[in-house]
């Protein structure tokens, strides 16, 4: 459905105005997909992002501020979310040796276990995305790309 028709707005006053506005929307679109698919595990989006990104450096710590580096929403508190993760028992956390202001994360085997049951949300994607094609698709990352170059 168009923009216009979702927000119902007669007009922009300018392409680049719909451009920001389609961009806002659809982004609210997609987390409202994601949250359903979380929800039943009682993780957010955000904490789905840093135990992917932990899954990745596995065995291997890494520190808060390099996991911040690496969050794809870089305002989030990530101390917050890894201490929420940690209670939960998918990440541990351990001050570092060489720097006691500093932290290290490692997933859990419990935190792999939980990505390993949410291995089907690529899949999900492939749905929630099925309306564009796999060409349009790399057209679209093309553009975005070069919209934050």
């Amino acid at each position: 459905m168009k923009i216009e028709q979702e927000i119902q707005q007669k007009s922009f006053k300018s392409e680049y105005q719909k451009l920001l506005i389609n961009l806002l929307f659809t982004h609210g679109w997609i987390m409202s997909h994601q949250k359903k698919i979380f929800e039943d595990h009682d993780i957010t989006t955000t904490q789905f992002n840093i135990l992917r990104i932990l899954r990745g450096q596995h065995p291997k710590p890494i520190s808060i501020s390099s996991l911040k580096e690496r969050m794809l929403d870089k305002m989030s508190d990530t101390s917050r979310l890894v201490e929420r993760l940690r209670v939960k028992g998918f990440v541990d956390r351990q001050v570092c040796c060489g720097d006691r202001r500093k932290s290290e994360v490692r997933i859990t085997d419990e935190g792999i276990r939980l990505l390993s049951k949410l291995d089907y949300v690529d899949d999900k994607y492939k749905e929630i995305f099925s309306a564009v094609n796999v060409k349009e698709a790399k057209t679209l990352n093309n553009l975005l790309d070069k919209l934050r170059s």
